[in-house]
């Protein structure tokens, strides 16, 4: 049986927790398996080399920062390299390029194309416990890539799918998925199961236990997720195809989301072809952009609104303020002291009137909401960031999650 193990960075945090974690390993190795262990950077290293960078410059190349940040991964693969083999069993440590995993070209945010199993096969045939570095790649230039935050989980699920593993499990510091954040929602749930659907909307909702393209791969391939805790051996939550799983809650899970900056530009020209430009000119610049509102047609104006993360509002600002001539714009603003607070449940498409209790639980706690976008699944709404706690506290009572039953969740 080969098992792919992902540990994230409080997993690895210090020594003892890096021993802790070579046991782990171990042990599964001692009951006849073979081993694949992804590892995130330790602790909060990424956080510090970042913090850093804004010592040295406000304005870094990207294809600098992948060079930088990828060796916080190096950093912890060596380590656990190191309290493996103290163990007595024969390990080796890999970084993404010697993998073999190639991305696309976009440095801070690349893509996985390829993973050239190869090398990770001749290890394992020599019964070794092989150690990769998350988060990064190569691309065609041999350059450094790294694939974002939250980006080891994406490795740990393209080499599971890659080596056609028989378990992807996911470690992080907390028991698995949950109803909604335990750290605002004392009586959330633990769930045991969760749909790909809801979890990949959770995940781009803010739900930091997944990144969501992990979600995503594991989907598309149909290889369950198992996320649970590095600090004991409870069993997580499954991630996996909903088929027959009960659907009794109208909502699965209440998300939030604190890197969020809002753009609004005033009195666009209403014509064909000025959206495309605005956000053609976006993702020319690698801007993700989550939600848009458009307004009312007025003397054939409109105001365009958009939501991006807080990393990118200064590229977003300067696409926005070189466009203005051409969208005809008198105006623009951003804000980035805003959040997203989201309720998502594959309950929600068959049952009418949802929407509307989220806003009465939100308006019965005098919270104003500044911007709100549905799917068949999920309805977010922008507000301010320090009403975040009480939002989601408020919408987890009014749906009854600490009460359900229902084998969904979030985390």
């Amino acid at each position: 049986m080969l098992i792919v193990q992902k540990y994230g960075g409080s997993s690895v945090a210090n020594a003892e927790r890096i021993r802790r974690v070579a046991r782990r390993v171990a042990g599964v190795r001692a009951e006849g398996h073979d081993v694949v262990v992804v590892v995130s950077a330790m602790g909060d290293t990424t956080d510090d080399l970042i913090n850093l960078v804004q010592e040295i410059t406000d304005n870094p190349p990207e294809r600098e920062m992948d060079m930088l940040l990828s060796t916080g991964e190096q950093v912890s693969i060596a380590l656990l390299a190191m309290a493996v083999k103290d163990l007595g069993y024969q390990v080796i440590s890999l970084t993404g390029a010697q993998v073999g995993i190639m991305t696309d070209n976009v440095h801070t945010k690349a893509k996985i194309l390829n993973v050239d199993t190869s090398r990770l096969q001749d290890e394992l045939k020599q019964g070794k416990i092989i150690v990769v570095a998350g988060f990064q790649g190569v691309n065609s230039a041999n350059d450094i890539t790294t694939l974002g935050r939250g980006g080891s989980d994406t490795t740990a699920v393209a080499l599971a799918v890659a080596l056609k593993a028989d378990l992807c499990e996911i470690y992080t510091d907390v028991d698995g998925v949950f109803t909604a954040d335990p750290r605002v929602v004392p009586d959330a749930v633990k769930l045991a199961e969760i749909s790909y659907d809801e979890m990949l909307e959770l995940a781009h909702l803010g739900a930091g236990v997944l990144h969501p393209r992990s979600v995503e791969l594991a989907m598309q391939y149909g290889l369950p997720l198992h996320v649970r805790s590095s600090f004991n051996h409870n069993l997580g939550t499954i991630v996996k195809e909903a088929g027959n799983m009960e659907k009794s809650l109208l909502v699965t899970g209440v998300a939030y989301d604190l890197d969020v900056a809002k753009i609004g530009l005033y009195n666009v020209y209403d014509k064909p072809g000025i959206a495309f430009k605005l956000f053609k000119a976006l993702a020319d610049e690698n801007v993700n952009v989550d939600m848009i509102i458009q307004g009312a047609m007025r003397d054939d104006r409109n105001d365009i609104a958009f939501t991006c993360s807080q990393g990118d509002l200064k590229k977003a600002l300067a696409v926005v303020e070189r466009l203005q001539p051409e969208l005809g714009s008198s105006g623009y603003t951003s804000d980035s002291g805003v959040a997203k607070v989201s309720i998502v449940g594959a309950g929600m498409a068959s049952n009418p009137g949802v929407a509307a209790m989220m806003f009465e639980a939100i308006s019965e706690q005098g919270i104003n909401l500044e911007m709100i976008s549905t799917s068949e699944i999920k309805i977010s709404c922008v507000l301010k960031a320090e009403e975040v706690t009480k939002a989601v506290r408020a919408l987890h009572r009014k749906f009854n999650l600490a009460g359900g039953t229902s084998s969904q969740g979030f985390c």
